[in-house]
């Protein structure tokens, strides 16, 4: 039976593809974001999308109430895909430059969850997805700004799905390692820093951006309705291996 679903960050290449899963399987799909341009495809099959930031709090609730309108009052799931990635030593790191890393990450997971559930909670239920990284739960060097961005990803996750684990409403966070997307293009630009970063990964290869997509959708849609407060590592065994 199709759903309607809302993506926040609906610009990455992750969140197109997702976009495209849940437009495929005849789900309603609302997109918020920032570079509308780069949604002209999933416009053209049939996705809603809405300009905005994911730090304002009018778009988000608009994103939220557009969802809603466009199924039976209420929001199936909603994948939270907003992300940047500093990487540098705290001591080349202005506070500025932190905060928009937190506020990015952080606050606009945060602005997300407070919006959506509290439609979820008057409808009853759904399914929320944010995503972390590896480098919350491994120390890696120079990745302070983004660990604990996404380390505060994490302990949300955790709090939001005992706080509502009675009210039917799931949720749960998904920490991939290094994926082959326009984020991690500056990572990826040369063989060298490439092959170091793949020498770091137990099975020698790094993510594709489907990957990431089609476990997001899992989560969203085919998941047991038990499975809330999870973070899914989707790390090559990163976090848990030793070579």
């Amino acid at each position: 039976m199709p759903a309607s679903y809302l993506i926040v960050g609906g610009s990455s290449d992750i969140a197109i593809i997702l976009a495209k899963r849940l437009l495929k399987a005849q789900h309603n799909v609302t997109v918020l974001a920032r570079d509308i341009d780069r949604c002209s495809e999933i416009q053209a099959l049939g996705a809603v999308i809405i300009q905005g930031d994911a730090l304002d709090p009018l778009a988000v609730s608009s994103a939220v109430q557009v969802t809603t309108g466009r199924g039976d009052e209420s929001i199936a799931g909603v994948a939270h895909l907003v992300g940047s990635l500093l990487i540098r030593p705290p001591h080349a790191v202005k506070i500025d430059a932190f905060n928009e890393v937190i506020h990015t990450n952080l606050s606009t997971a945060f602005l997300t969850l407070s919006t959506a559930s509290k439609v979820m909670l008057r409808s009853g239920g759904g399914r929320l997805v944010f995503i972390s990284s590896v480098a919350a739960s491994l120390g890696l060097v120079n990745h302070e700004a983004i660990a604990a961005a996404k380390g505060g990803i994490e302990s949300m996750v955790r709090s939001a799905a005992a706080t509502y684990s009675q009210r039917n409403i799931r949720v749960n966070a998904i920490a991939p390692g290094l994926t082959e997307t326009r984020l991690a293009e500056s990572i990826l630009k040369s063989d060298a820093t490439r092959e170091a970063a793949v020498g770091m990964i137990p099975s020698k290869r790094i993510n594709q951006p489907d990957e990431i997509a089609s476990t997001v959708e899992w989560l969203l849609c085919g998941a047991p309705d038990n499975i809330t407060g999870q973070v899914l590592h989707l790390d090559g065994g990163m976090s848990n291996l030793r070579n």
